[in-house]
């Protein structure tokens, strides 16, 4: 019997992220030594501290169910953080603690988006974002931003996307994929567009501690209470503290909207891991030492991996402020090399030269590929040596 499939299924495009990392590790359980630069996950372990959170946890008899938008304690610690790194005031009830990030985003659109439903999304872009507006029946209405700006759009850009069905507009900074970063004019500029038209601005600010150079992190709610009315903060612990696994984020905002996600995921995941909260609770109340050892470990790969990369014929690169991500101009070198499009050019690396990197058409921009560089410096310089060596060796 073969079983017809919802229209929301057969709608939704596969993650690139995850579908070029399954490869990988297929091959790599083969036998064939693959370098994944694909995935964006921290190679770091989980902070010690953490581990003993959790483990404190378990002893304590922490296993059962906790109310399904995460334990008051961790709520409180995520209102402090808010306050102390951002300037934010928030109250426990404008906080709902999510199985990861990403069930945040979603959870939050089926909350806010009726069908029809604009949903302003600059690319490049995550790969889920217009997935999970699809599935709440929105339809992404895509502003490109260019290289020569750092991938950033404009307040003027968003202005003239907007339609009378605009409900809500992404902002990722520090973004993934480029690892670009918002100014405090830029996002200035663009609270005044969404404050005058009475636009929601999701605001994922997963990356926000890792930032390189001058450059600093401005959450958009924190330029004046009108914005901050419209603003829904995406954050957690997973790229901070090296917690992907565990799956902890979390949204904060209006709490009538706050409200209705703690009732959405009451029907579907209920809460998150009662460990993992814990391990959260511990994330963000222990020491914060962790966190800067490995930025500072991130930025010396930067560093050494840039150059090398820009001198592989055909790549174009801006260095990133942050996140862990470089966004790669190779339309050149996949042409050079003999490929028709750039989509072809990554699944050459990866069968050919064992390197797994994600093509940008993932990202709405399907002449680049990122590459993350949160892996060890050794196993990053043999990667662009392989890149390297694979371009030339094939270029006509």
């Amino acid at each position: 019997m073969t079983f017809e499939l919802s229209k929301r299924a057969l709608n939704i495009t596969p993650s690139a992220t995850l579908v070029i990392s399954g490869k990988a590790k297929e091959m790599k359980a083969s036998g064939i030594d693959v370098i994944g630069l694909g995935a964006g996950e921290p190679d770091f372990n989980t902070p010690d501290y953490i581990l003993d959170a959790a483990k404190a946890a378990m002893d304590n008899g922490e296993t059962k169910y906790t109310a399904v938008g995460g334990i008051i304690e961790l709520k409180q610690a995520i209102v402090d953080k808010l306050a102390i790194d951002n300037g934010l005031t928030y109250t426990t009830n404008q906080v709902i603690v999510t199985t990861g990030a990403k069930n945040a985003v979603y959870t939050l659109c089926q909350a806010v988006l009726n069908t029809g439903d604009e949903v302003i999304i600059p690319a490049p872009y995550w790969v889920s974002y217009t997935e999970m507006v699809k599935l709440a029946e929105g339809v992404p209405v895509i502003i490109e931003g260019k290289q020569e700006q750092q991938f950033k759009v404009t307040a003027a850009e968003i202005e003239a996307a907007i339609t009378p069905k605009t409900r809500a507009l992404f902002i990722n900074s520090p973004s993934n994929p480029t690892g670009t970063v918002y100014s405090r004019e830029e996002l200035q500029a663009i609270a005044e567009v969404a404050v005058k038209h009475q636009i929601m601005v999701i605001s994922d600010e997963i990356y926000e501690k890792l930032i390189f150079g001058e450059a600093e992190h401005i959450s958009i709610a924190s330029l004046g209470d009108e914005i901050k009315q419209l603003t829904m903060i995406i954050n957690g612990v997973s790229k901070s503290h090296a917690m992907t696994g565990w799956r902890i984020g979390y949204a904060v905002g209006d709490a009538q909207v706050i409200k209705a996600m703690t009732e959405l995921n009451g029907h579907a995941t209920s809460n998150p891991t009662s460990i993992a909260q814990y391990a959260a609770l511990g994330a963000y109340t222990g020491d914060q030492t962790a966190i800067s050892v490995m930025k500072e470990a991130f930025g010396k790969r930067l560093d050494t991996i840039y150059p090398q990369i820009t001198a592989i014929p055909g790549f174009k690169v801006d260095k990133p402020s942050g996140a862990f991500y470089l966004f790669i101009e190779v339309s050149e070198a996949a042409k050079q090399t003999g490929f028709d499009s750039v989509d072809a050019f990554a699944t050459a690396l990866l069968e050919e030269a064992h390197v797994a990197v994600i093509p940008g058409s993932g990202f709405g921009t399907p002449n680049y590929i990122r590459i993350s560089y949160a892996t060890s410096l050794e196993l990053l310089e043999e990667a662009v040596k392989r890149m390297k060596n694979f371009v030339i060796s094939k270029q006509h």
